[in-house]
């Protein structure tokens, strides 16, 4: 029986396991934490009984990914909650924009945007299952996933914005609604809103929203990385934690090895078993600005002055598309904005077992400069008082996670980057490393699967998918075998 051996649990690495051991390969995963999950995990992080995601909380592109629907997720006890609102965006004044998966809501919304709105995104939500399919792969493989020419039209016409920086796609719309509403979602990708491709992440997210919502997992983000665990085991493999892999030439024989570790991790595991183009690939690889986070207990939720706001299950608070873009040209220029671009979370509002009576478990970071040592507490915090006044006060618990845990807590968050990866144009079209076959290591049997391989950040499970495709292409014409131990002799 063909056999596999998976570095490292997260997202990526369980999904790459489960799509080989439905294939037949009896796989271990090996995990260096004493729990499985990477960026999706859960737990009590302020008071007892309320429930906190550690890093992923929403999940619009973890309802539509390919491989997720594939393999069914919620036959493995994955259930999809969705609140009354999917995301708002509130503005100065008491004004908010929201996004609601109802186009025609949506769109009704935005007033004289509505019209602008639905003409670009309609198309992209009612194509989005097609679109996925092409979009979430590496750049080199598209013609083969486009669908044949309707397909490749569909996608010239969605890179043509994909490709756009934020700021140029956001002058279709004229007021501050529509704008800040896509400015809010393009700066989930940690880019300046001015740079080219700093559109692509906005366009996916929000078709996505308009195609499936942006739902929570019910009793936490663990619930996915348990549920792709199900898969590997029902399938005959195994899932071991607390093993630390601290060389690859200590792994056993393979036919494949999965690595769902950052391409610097890779370097330094392979050493010189790694060719050196691609060593120097790897350790070119560049890292994007770092997550602050505060997991927050507040009893009575947050007072927003926008009752649309209180209803909403994400909240983008920035105030309008010029200040967010500015503020993330700050933070890539290694500055810290006193007003940060803020992505908050209101989970409990879709799974209400969440929470502990009148007291919520409230999700928050902003981005900072990479390695950041100071504290953005106040900074989060402020910028919810000024949509939300008296938001302070409702504060009971606080726990917060700075650049230097992030790593600590996840070696794949260099410098507290938790897209492992910045959003550069250059990396956004060819990560890791220019390659006819971006997730090959140049180590026979050996691929990377992170997020660091195409397509890139987020819960979708697509690198660790097309990573193990790649590998059982390959499986018979190549294998993992560790080099020779050196002879002894006087």
């Amino acid at each position: 029986m063909s056999t596999a051996i998976v570095v490292g649990s997260g997202p990526n690495g369980l999904a790459g396991g489960a799509a080989l051991a439905m294939a037949g390969v009896e796989v271990t995963v090996l995990e260096a934490g004493d729990s499985i999950g990477g960026g999706t995990r859960s737990s009590e992080r302020t008071l007892p009984g309320l429930l906190h995601d550690h890093c992923a909380g929403f999940h619009p592109l973890g309802a539509g990914s390919p491989f997720f629907r594939q393999i069914d997720l919620a036959a493995q006890g994955v259930r999809w909650l969705r609140p009354d609102i999917d995301m708002a965006h509130p503005l100065d004044g008491g004004d908010a924009a929201v996004l609601i998966r109802s186009m025609e809501q949506t769109a009704a919304g935005l007033g004289p945007d509505g019209r602008a709105w639905r003409r670009l995104f309609g198309p992209l939500a009612a194509q989005f299952d097609e679109l996925a399919q092409a979009v979430l792969g590496p750049l080199e493989w598209l013609p083969a996933r486009s669908g044949g020419p309707a397909g490749l039209v569909r996608l010239a016409r969605f890179g043509r914005h994909a490709l756009s920086p934020a700021t140029l796609v956001a002058r279709r719309w004229q007021a501050d609604r529509a704008r800040a509403l896509f400015a809010g979602t393009a700066a989930h990708g940690a880019w300046p809103l001015s740079g080219a491709t700093s559109s692509g992440i906005g366009l996916m997210l929000i078709a996505a929203g308009h195609r499936y919502g942006w739902p929570v997992a019910e009793g936490g983000s663990r619930a996915i990385s348990g549920g792709l665990a199900r898969v590997i085991v029902a399938n005959g493999g195994r899932i071991e934690t607390g093993v630390r892999v601290r060389s690859l030439a200590g792994l056993p024989p393979a036919d494949i090895v999965l690595l769902d570790l950052a391409p610097v991790a890779v370097a330094e595991l392979a050493g010189d078993l790694l060719p050196s183009r691609v060593r120097h690939a790897y350790l070119r690889y560049r890292h994007g600005s770092a997550a602050f986070k505060l997991d927050l207990a507040v009893e009575g939720g947050i007072p927003w002055a926008n009752p649309l706001c209180r209803r909403a299950g994400t909240v983008h608070v920035g105030g309008t598309l010029e200040e967010i873009a500015a503020a993330e040209l700050a933070v890539h220029r290694g500055q810290m904005p006193a007003r940060p671009f803020v992505l908050l979370g209101q989970q409990y509002l879709a799974d209400p077992s969440r929470s502990r009576g009148d007291v919520h478990p409230i999700w928050a970071y902003t981005h900072v400069p990479a390695g950041y040592s100071g504290d953005a507490s106040d900074a989060i915090i402020s910028q919810v008082e000024r949509f939300a006044p008296g938001f302070r006060d409702r504060i009971l618990a606080t726990a917060r996670t700075a650049p230097a845990d992030w790593q600590e807590y996840n070696a794949n968050f260099v410098g507290g980057d938790i897209l492992t990866g910045a959003s550069s144009p250059r990396q956004v079209t060819l990560r890791p490393r220019l390659a006819a076959n971006p997730y090959r290591t140049g180590i026979p049997g050996v691929y990377l699967c992170s997020a660091a391989a195409p397509p890139g950040g987020g819960v979708h499970g697509m690198c660790g998918y097309h990573a193990a495709r790649s590998a059982l292409r390959r499986m018979g014409r190549e294998r993992w075998s560790p080099p020779a131990a050196p002879s002894g002799g006087a």
